[in-house]
């Protein structure tokens, strides 16, 4: 069953994808109940997870069912099953999801509009590089032409590298992450710019002198605090939480359902006049009540950014938010 089903979405995807210019996609996200596998392609390799059962299984049953689906994937996909990592993926909480799970370092540089992205297809559940924003980083680079640009929980940067390649004038790209900052710096160089890692609150004649693009190591939240209270101001600025962390290098805990208000009203603190805030999450069922920012214009653009390679899936919400 899933042969036959790889079979018929590659054929049809790879079409697809050729013409839009990736080889970077989603092709298969539970499509057949008895088999609750997610597989994405990039580039020669496959990687993807299993989702946990709503039963216990014996492990070494799991292991050689896994075995079985990598062997099925190889045949339909022609790739190598050594080129193919899946792991098995339980219920995320915090940041496990980006944790490393494996040691392997399968590295490979991917395709995407016009640029390159490095992923990691062995070590993690998540590879660097979210498929399902891709027409969101599309927009972001459309809107960033001579703008300064704020990336939030910015992970590895694609959209900072999106917003460089669409003209910015200066982006800071915010991670607590030493590891994610240092992979951002990668995606950075492979598209010809130069970073800077900066402090987190230099004055804005300093970070000018520093450089264009600063990738900063801090606590979203006390960074957008001292920010507001240093009058600094962003004309875009990209919000795309984790659902929930309790990260030890943060104070407290982040849980999206609880804290967006107060994370897109720092936001707003500051973003400039007629700037544009970008939010978006994961969080299952989550909507945005319009009634909750008065002041501001609210756009849902969900189904707006959903692409191929994702049609038929409930898309993560997705809000443009101007002032």
């Amino acid at each position: 069953m899933l042969s036959n089903r790889l079979s018929k979405r590659v054929k049809h995807l790879r079409k697809w994808a050729k013409r839009v210019g990736t080889d970077a996609f989603r092709i298969y996200d539970r499509d057949i109940p008895e088999i609750p596998l997610l597989i994405e392609l990039y580039a020669d390799t496959a990687t993807g997870a299993l989702y946990a059962r709503p039963y216990e299984k014996d492990d070494a049953e799991e292991e050689r069912w896994l075995c079985a689906m990598t062997e099925a994937a190889s045949g339909a996909l022609n790739i190598p099953i050594e080129s193919i990592f899946l792991k098995q993926r339980k219920k995320q909480k915090g940041l496990d999801q980006y944790e490393r799970i494996a040691e392997k370092q399968r590295l490979v540089d991917v395709r995407e509009g016009g640029l390159l992205f490095r992923v990691n297809v062995s070590d993690y559940l998540d590879t660097g590089l979210f498929l399902d924003h891709r027409k969101t980083r599309d927009l972001v680079r459309a809107a960033s032409s001579g703008k300064r640009v704020l990336n939030l929980f910015c992970y590895t940067a694609s959209f900072s590298v999106y917003a460089a390649s669409g003209g910015a004038a200066e982006i800071d790209s915010i991670d607590l992450s030493n590891t994610y900052l240092d992979w951002a710096a990668e995606n950075f160089a492979l598209n010809g710019f130069e970073t800077v890692r900066a402090s987190p609150l230099e004055t804005d004649a300093h970070r000018r002198i520093n450089g264009r693009f600063r990738l900063i190591r801090a606590d979203v939240i006390r960074f957008l605090a001292g920010a507001a209270n240093s009058g600094l101001r962003w004309d875009l600025i990209v919000l795309d939480p984790p659902t929930f962390s309790n990260s030890k290098k943060m104070e407290g805990t982040l849980d999206v359902r609880r804290d967006f208000q107060a994370l897109i009203d720092s936001c707003l603190a500051v973003l400039s006049p007629n700037g544009t805030l970008w939010f978006s999450t994961n969080a299952r069922g989550f909507s945005l009540n319009h009634d909750d920012f008065p002041a501001v214009s609210v756009e849902d653009v969900g189904k707006k950014t959903l692409d191929e390679d994702f049609l038929g899936h409930t898309p993560r919400a997705c809000y443009i938010i101007k002032k």
